[in-house]
């Protein structure tokens, strides 16, 4: 269950291999109390994730942080499919960044991965002192055996897109990743192809700006981001910086295609709601083109006269078949055959939620893709708050499970009845072969009935590796 595969190490040999991994079982999630009415620490939920079980879409074990709003937000793990063929590295902690606090939680998941419990905390100001860094979000497992995190900001709240390296084993902090003075103005999430020696970056916000809702101003004051970053791999440094423009702004998910040879990928942009494809040029450079766009509606009864999708987490299939994207705003969860990943093919769809439901406040005047406002979503005689936001794929890419919650400070401004109420966790079946989407009826983790009050579950992880975990070299 920690991962470790007989002595071959942690992880698969190819992503096609582990496509024929075991059907995941239990998933990791951090939920959240910041901004909610409960006055209790964030915490590890363990979940049964297994038909099987008798406890079957039940949260198993909860592991509270020892630390008040922290925002726990995304995870990664101590080693990966890049260590495949290491048999000394075992998958057995998982690291949790607090967004707010700084502070990077390291779980202890292999001596009971049913029970985690709380290897080491590393505290602020070893992110501060070290590194002038602060507000660590994703971490990835590097072939060296370092963990590696990205961060949005510096001490002080402005943006501040740097990397910090943890000893893989003792999790102290290392220092920062990228050479003096390389950092970009803003950060987010990352990817790294090492056969292309190449790293890429987005970003996300200034944290003080984001820190306490969405403000759209912040946007025309420059606090938020629309660029990628293209760093050199091995010299760890800034070799250029591509600008989306406007219909690209936000850049936050981004993937490389899983072939390891693969010079192209896709990044998701929030604001505008549109899909990039980033690809290497017969010049060696690097570029970018837009090639999706989901078109905003018209309504009246929200904060603004047009709503957009708001694509908040992006996948791509081990077979780089296909793409998936939520929209957390419209409510619906897309998949893509991007068999032509220049020209990507809409085949499956479903709807979860979201701010522009039949009935509810917001009255949709001109919508460019459907005839009417979707039905509100019952699952098991539950009414689901909020829209579908961080998805998760089964290694066979037959199931993805999905999350409600976005970010704490934006979950209360656009979901408030989602922050009173809990979110929730979703199964949906996939067709993998010619695509569609459909909700699992008999699957719900309705997190508003937690023991300490509602809670907002985030991101997930299940043992052994997935999709968005783990890079191939």
């Amino acid at each position: 269950m920690a991962g470790k595969c007989g002595s071959c190490g942690p992880g698969y040999s190819s992503p096609l291999a582990a496509m024929k991994g075991p059907r995941e079982e239990i998933f990791y999630l951090p939920c959240i109390y910041r901004n909610t009415d409960v006055n209790k620490p964030d915490y590890l939920a363990t979940v049964d994730v297994d038909p099987k079980s008798p406890t079957y879409s039940q949260v198993i074990h909860r592991l509270p942080m020892p630390n008040l709003n922290d925002e726990l937000h995304h995870s990664g793990w101590n080693t990966c499919s890049s260590c495949y063929g290491n048999p000394s590295k075992t998958r057995d902690r998982l690291i949790l960044p607090a967004l707010i606090s700084s502070r990077i939680y390291v779980v202890d998941v292999g001596t009971d991965p049913r029970a985690p419990r709380l290897h080491k905390t590393v505290e602020p100001t070893d992110l501060f002192w070290k590194c002038d860094l602060a507000n660590p979000h994703t971490s990835h497992c590097l072939p060296s055996g370092e963990v590696m995190i990205s961060t949005i900001g510096n001490p002080s709240g402005n943006g501040k897109g740097g990397f910090a390296l943890l000893d893989g084993k003792t999790f102290e902090v290392k220092g920062n990743w990228e050479q003096e003075g390389e950092a970009a103005e803003f950060g987010y999430d990352f990817w790294y192809q090492p056969r292309h020696n190449v790293m890429f970056s987005t970003e996300w916000g200034a944290p003080k700006a984001l820190a306490g809702g969405f403000n759209l101003d912040d946007i025309a004051a420059g606090l938020y981001g629309h660029s990628l970053h293209v760093w050199d791999w091995t010299e760890r440094r800034r070799i250029q910086t591509i600008d989306l423009g406007q219909d690209g702004r936000i850049p936050l998910e981004i993937r490389f295609l899983h072939d390891p040879a693969a010079a192209e990928g896709l990044v998701g942009c929030a604001l505008n709601s549109c899909v990039f494809r980033f690809y290497k040029t017969q010049k060696g450079d690097w570029a970018a083109e837009k090639v999706i766009s989901v078109p905003s509606k018209k309504v009246e009864g929200w904060v603004l006269p047009d709503i957009p999708g708001l694509i908040t987490d992006i996948l791509i299939s081990l077979d780089d078949r296909f793409l998936y994207f939520s929209n957390w705003l419209h409510g619906d969860i897309r998949q893509y055959d991007i068999t032509d990943i220049r020209n990507p093919k809409l085949v499956g769809q479903v709807f979860i939620g979201g701010s522009v439901l039949k009935g509810g406040p917001v009255k949709v005047l001109e919508d460019k893709e459907l005839d009417s406002q979707p039905e509100p979503r019952i699952v098991k005689g539950t009414l689901i708050y909020g829209g579908p936001q961080m998805i998760q794929l089964s290694l066979d890419g037959k199931r993805m499970y999905v999350t409600t919650s976005l970010y704490s400070g934006w979950d209360k401004q656009f979901y408030p009845d989602m922050v009173k109420n809990g979110s929730v966790m979703l199964q949906v079946d996939v067709d993998s072969d010619k695509g569609g989407l459909t909700v699992n009826e008999n699957f719900l983790v309705d997190f508003g009935k937690e023991p300490e009050g509602p809670a907002l579950a985030h991101e997930m992880r299940y043992p052994g590796g997935d999709c968005s975990s783990d890079i191939w070299l």
